[in-house]
């Protein structure tokens, strides 16, 4: 069954009429009810006034339900907009005749006591969504008269009291003049106006003016502040238009952005609605018809965030998107939730702004409405030929460094060229001209499977992916024009898929763009957080360069369907290599990493590199040093590209302490000689930071650590961990906590020593519990002299660091305290919420898996389920309770899914062999998830 919403916005939309506005309220009703109250009322002016607001904001309470039913049957976002629109307009009218003929009346007016109400800002435009602020200006003659005064502040007091958040302003038509070409904002504003109630002639007045005194010979000047304002908004909300929880308002291709378009438009072209867009040549039929579907599904989409929330919000947050999709008509296909079918047209539509930006930008620049820069207008004088060829084509040329179709049918008459025009773009570092991209799009339909199985076609397209020239931007133009999901059709599946998960940042396609820019980063040595990988890409064979970057670009390829798509994605990469000229061997190495592109990011943030079984196991998976560099190196790109802070430089560290652990396993080499040089090395380093300290205590320390800290720590924690230890032994105390920041990840860390105890792990859990603390991730070590060091690293509340270490303080504060058995915590976190918050969003299947193959000495247990507040004390408990001992554990969270990993024994120190005990552990674990057991339950 296709989605309601998708099947709607194939039909094009119009204006909302009178019919569609309906009558949120009946004007002639309420106004009447209104008199019966005003002859009934006995008291004084502030009395009557409050009555009036009582009733005025129950009308505008059901007139907003009568408006969501509407819109949940209609599915028409503008037409919702501006229904609540015109419902304020009459909310308004009438209290401005009663304010007229009850609080303030004028029986012979004078010149000076004309007024004119005049909506502005999004208001006057004439759409509202149901939070939406209103923005109102009074606009007298010349000055401000006593009736006038009290005429305004009786309205405005009167709409304050019934909720409304209303921004107004009272001038002159001379002030608003004035204060118009000071302020972008105000002129902004005035530019919307829209006439109310009142004195017609003085709207008209200042209209005239406006349109003479500011507009007029300003376009460039307010162009270049609206776009300039439109960076600064996309840089606060978040530049992608692809984050998978947008702003539906300020985020980029949003409602703001749409908006934007047609103030520049009415400001340059002095048009008063988007069609007169069309006669003056902006957009075709068409595009206009594409504005409108856009601004629907928006205003849509905006509406029901305001309905369902109750409050203006304007973030499509993970924990209402669902509730947006079902009202919105769309539902479950295999393999994706009817939420992320939602997103997917979201994400779809945002693009269309984006060209629909695009597409304005060129006409104003062809008009010079929109400043070039300096260099470029001195060479436009010194060079007036502005268009040449380009070398190697007769069918592109170069205007202002973008290229453009030298006629109209070079596509037509070789379909080589939807390809060849991005290479050449590349070679050239070319800008795409927004007609070029417009007659790309108009011939998507030229790429079939012609096309597809073309040679000359397919080895640009790798020359493309594999330039050493800013792939991922070509790459992008590819995706935003159409080309790349029609020409690799696995691609078009995952263009604008949204993952519904809090770990990745992304849409699919968003997210694979980004891997080729961190690896083409990489390849260039410009990745100073990648040093490994950077060191690795040079050290491949020249031949896998190219297998690498396609690996890379079909690693999430197959997402979305109902089986695993590591699984389905190597067996596209079998399908598609052989496409772009790769030999079968190379075809089979893209395919093994797709399959097992996970397998390295798993093993190192959940295993003990420590265990000489996981290395083996791990190795018998990559079994050879060529697979292991390109693994590495993708892996890096991988989780780099997820999101701001995901890659840091403890996944650095797992990931580069594996790479070194595994590779003399393959090479042949002594792994055991090969470590301890490592660990020497790692000392050396940790030495040279130290050399404040004596050399005496400075060894001494260095011995209080098992090689696997020195491998696994990097160095900025080392010096932490070393500084926060002598501070503490020179205290005298036995228990300490320390607390830190880790920007870059956004978390907060706690760093506890202390005596190690089994028990140790599930205290300090149930104290960050009972505060209410969400762990991350744990880094647990055990020193020669029975001590603790662990780090735990638990989710920012505060974006303040003051607040935030405060926050910190009171929670290493309570872990002291149930270290030194002055909490019971079993009672304390009980009294916490189990879940809370945007977790509730989402549902992870429990999963306990038990083996005895990952370490020659241990049983692991790895636990994966819905992430939330006390998890890990829980689990931590109740592995206790079932009389096993920890011997390390490996925390870890994926957004709102955590994979902890234990390495038990029973109190023996024996592994878990028997099936009746493993299914007694399995069935405990379990049960925390489902809520059938409490924390520490046998």
């Amino acid at each position: 069954m296709a989605s309601l919403a998708l099947e709607r916005d194939a039909r094009p939309t119009l204006e909302p009429t009178a019919k569609d506005l309906g009558d949120l309220i009946d004007s002639t009703a309420l106004m009447a009810d209104l008199e019966a109250l005003a002859a009934a009322h006995t008291g004084g002016e502030r009395e009557l006034r409050t009555v009036l607001a009582q009733r005025l904001k129950a009308a505008l309470v059901a007139g907003k339900a009568k408006a969501e039913q509407l819109l949940l049957k209609d599915r028409r976002g503008r037409h919702c907009a501006a229904r609540i629109c015109h419902m304020q307009d009459e909310i308004i009218r009438i209290l401005f005749e009663f304010t007229r003929k009850h609080l303030y009346p004028s029986q012979n007016p004078s010149e000076a006591e004309r007024m004119a109400i005049i909506a502005t800002g999004g208001y006057g435009r004439g759409l509202l969504a149901p939070g939406s602020d209103i923005d109102l200006l009074f606009v007298l003659p010349y000055k401000q008269t006593a009736w006038g005064e009290s005429v305004a502040e009786a309205i405005l007091y009167c709409l304050w009291d019934t909720g409304l958040k209303v921004g107004h302003a009272t001038r002159s038509i001379d002030e608003c003049i004035r204060q118009s070409k000071a302020d972008m904002t105000i002129r902004t504003a005035i530019l919307e106006a829209r006439f109310l109630l009142g004195d017609r002639p003085l709207f008209d007045e200042m209209v005239t003016r406006f349109d003479n005194e500011v507009v007029r010979n300003t376009a460039a000047e307010f162009v270049a502040a609206k776009l300039a304002e439109r960076e600064e908004r996309h840089r606060r909300a978040g530049q992608s238009r692809y984050l998978v929880e947008p702003n539906v308002k300020d985020g980029k291709g949003g409602l703001r952005d749409l908006h934007t378009l047609f103030w520049i438009a009415k400001y340059v072209y002095r048009v008063h609605e988007p069609e007169e867009l069309i006669e003056r040549g902006v957009f075709d039929k068409q595009e206009y018809q594409l504005f409108q579907r856009c601004e629907d599904f928006l205003w849509s989409v905006r509406c029901h965030l305001h309905f369902v929330t109750g409050r203006p919000e304007e973030r499509l947050s993970f924990d209402i998107q669902r509730e947006i999709a079902q009202r919105l008509g769309y539902t479950e296909h295999p393999g994706q939730q009817d939420v992320e079918r939602f997103m997917k047209h979201y994400f779809l539509i945002a693009k269309d702004v984006g060209d629909l930006t695009a597409i304005v930008c060129a006409e104003l620049e062809d008009s010079h409405a929109k400043s070039t820069p300096v260099l470029s207008r001195m060479m436009a004088r010194l060079r007036p030929v502005r268009r040449h060829e380009i070398s190697g084509t007769k069918d592109f040329i170069a205007e202002h460094n973008r290229i453009l179709c030298a006629k109209a049918n070079v596509f037509e008459r070789d379909p080589v060229n939807l390809i060849r025009i991005f290479h050449l773009a590349q070679k050239h570092n070319l800008a795409f001209h927004p007609d070029a991209m417009r007659a790309i799009t108009r011939s998507l339909k030229l790429i079939g499977a012609d096309l597809r199985d073309n040679e000359e076609a397919n080895q640009l397209f790798l020359e493309i992916l594999t330039s050493k020239n800013d792939p991922e931007t070509v790459l992008r133009r590819m995706n935003e024009a159409g080309v790349l999901g029609r020409f690799v059709p696995a691609f078009g599946k995952v263009v604008a898929m949204m993952q519904f998960n809090m770990y990745h940042h992304y849409t699919v396609d968003e997210h694979l763009l980004r891997c080729i820019g961190v690896l083409a980063e990489m390849d260039r040595g410009a990745g100073t957080d990648t040093p490994l990988s950077n060191e690795l890409i040079h050290k491949i064979r020249p031949e896998n360069r190219a297998v690498l970057y396609v690996a890379l670009f079909l690693h999430d390829i197959a997402k979305g369907r109902p089986e695993d798509h590591s699984i389905a994605g190597a067996r596209i990469a079998r399908r598609f290599c052989p496409r772009l000229g790769l030999s079968a061997a190379d075809t089979e190495t893209v395919a093994w990493l797709v399959e097992n592109h996970l397998v390295m990011s798993s093993v190192a943030q959940s295993r003990d590199l420590s265990d000489r079984k996981t290395i083996e196991n791990f190795a018998a998976v990559v079994q050879t040093a060529e697979r292991l560099k390109l693994l590495t190196i993708l892996t890096t790109a991988d989780i780099k590209a997820v999101g701001p802070g995901v890659w840091n430089g403890w996944k650095a560290q797992l990931i580069r302490t594996l790479y070194y652990e595994t590779e003399p396993v393959l090479t042949g080499g002594f792994s055991e000689v090969n470590r301890a040089q490592r660990v020497e090395m790692a000392q050396t380093e940790f030495r040279e930071a130290m050399k404040d300290w004596r050399p005496e205590r400075l060894e001494a320390y260095i011995a209080k650590h098992y090689p696997a800290y020195w491998l696994k720590v990097d160095l900025p924690h080392k010096i932490e961990h070393a500084r926060f230890v002598q501070s503490t032994e020179e205290a005298a105390k036995t228990l300490a906590t320390m607390v830190g920041f880790d920007n870059t990840r956004a978390v907060t860390e706690l760093t506890v020593f202390a005596p190690d105890h089994p028990w140790l792990l599930s205290i300090i859990a149930g104290a960050c519990a009972m505060a209410g603390a969400n762990i991350v991730d744990a880094q647990i070590y055990t020193t020669t002299d029975g001590r603790a060091l662990d780090t735990i690293a638990l989710s920012r509340e505060f974006e303040r660091e003051d607040d935030e270490e405060r926050r910190a303080t009171r929670i290493a504060d309570s872990i002291e305290k149930a270290l030194r058995g002055e909490l019971r915590l079993p009672d304390l976190v009980s009294k916490r919420a189990a879940s809370k918050g945007r977790i509730k969003a989402f549902a992870v299947e429990p999963n306990v898996t038990i083996n005895n193959q990952w370490s020659h000495r241990y049983t692991m247990v790895e636990v994966t389920g819905l992430d939330r507040p006390g998890l890990l004390y829980e689990l931590t408990a109740t592995l206790s309770k079932l009389n096993l001992n920890i011997g390390s554990a490996h925390v870890a969270t994926f957004g709102e899914r955590a994979v902890d990993v234990f390495y038990v024994t029973d109190l023996m120190g024996a592994q878990i062999t028997s099936p009746t005990r493993q299914a007694a552990i399995k069935r405990a674990l379990i049960a925390l998830f489902a809520g059938e057991g409490k924390a520490g339950a046998a």
